[in-house]
């Protein structure tokens, strides 16, 4: 089992049932002066050779359980470099992860209090090895895409040194909206127009967070406003769409970053055409149809990518910009 924090797992922000409880976390406001520098110092040369490029740095300092997932290390770093290109690396907090009296890998749940205790905030990691962790948030203030980095340093008692465990990065802007604009738009939308309500949490979720296994009081209300919308896409869909002489039928909708832009896609179930022509002008046909029964999507987002589904087969065919969707 891949750990949890690599950048293309997802975690749920739910708790985990019968998750090991033997665990501390302690806040960065907690953490000894000669204990934080240290590892903000590895952070900083951890966050500047993702920025920079350096492979031969980020591998050197890969923990040594990690050796055999250099791969998607290294594939990460590379879909961080142009979120954080051009900004200016900044260390945002820290969290001191200690799980060295678990006896056995297990799902574990720290649960992170501020100084007073108003603030908890909850991280998720699936199968974690007994051992002490760091999980570093940090960003690069100043960069087109407000790129988040998040950071998973392992302690090794064999060297006495942190070593990279795992890095996570999202953007923190579409078009230079933040997450809490988005967050915004949602409340604005949530009675008038509930799919492009439900779309902007899913975007403001993902601009604020620059991992996907912490939650947070925050989070928390955002996740509660959004099941709060009624007729959301999460209780509409599957859903048939009559165009013409036919029904096209839609199996699922969901936000799609992957060109840095607040796209989403559309997963259809397909006629079975194999023809790139006609497969795209299949995939248009659906996407068109789509926008007419959700006329507010075309309006407050970039694009749609389209899904071939047949045969329990997923295909990804083309994404158009809203412009040229018919």
């Amino acid at each position: 089992m891949r750990f949890l924090w690599r950048l293309w797992a997802i975690a749920t922000l739910l708790s985990i049932p019968g998750a090991a409880r033997a665990v501390t976390c302690a806040s960065q406001a907690e953490v000894p002066p000669q204990a934080l520098d240290p590892l903000a110092s590895v952070a900083m040369q951890l966050s500047a050779a993702i920025q920079q490029q350096d492979y031969p740095t980020l591998q050197a300092a890969l923990a040594p359980e990690e050796a055999n997932a250099w791969a998607e290390i290294q594939a990460a770093a590379q879909q961080a470099a142009p979120l954080l290109a051009g900004g200016k690396i900044e260390l945002h907090n820290l969290y001191l992860l200690d799980a060295s009296m678990q006896t056995a890998p297990a799902d574990t749940e720290f649960f992170c209090s501020n100084q007073s205790g108003s603030l908890t905030v909850t991280i998720t990691m699936h199968d974690l090895p007994p051992s002490k962790y760091a999980l570093v948030l940090g960003g690069a203030s100043g960069a087109t895409l407000d790129g988040q980095l998040g950071l998973v340093l392992a302690w090794d008692g064999n060297t006495s040194s942190w070593r990279l465990a795992g890095l996570s990065a999202h953007q923190g802007m579409f078009d230079g909206h933040d997450g809490v604009w988005y967050w915004q738009r949602a409340r604005a939308f949530s009675n008038g127009d509930p799919w492009s309500a439900w779309f902007c949490y899913d975007a403001a979720r993902y601009l604020l967070l620059p991992v996907d296994f912490l939650s947070s009081p925050n989070l928390q209300k955002l996740d509660a406003e959004q099941e709060q919308i009624t007729n959301s896409p999460q209780k509409s869909l599957p859903l048939s769409i009559p165009a013409g002489d036919r029904t096209w039928k839609i199996d699922a909708v969901t936000l799609d970053p992957s060109l840095h832009e607040p796209d989403l896609a559309v997963a259809y179930e397909s006629t079975g055409v194999t023809d790139p022509a006609a497969l795209r002008t299949e995939a248009t046909a659906v996407l068109s149809a789509f926008l007419k029964t959700q006329p507010g999507i075309r309006e407050n987002f970039h694009g749609l990518w389209a899904y071939a589904v047949y045969n329990g087969k997923r295909t990804p065919v083309m994404e158009l910009p809203m412009k040229q969707i018919p």
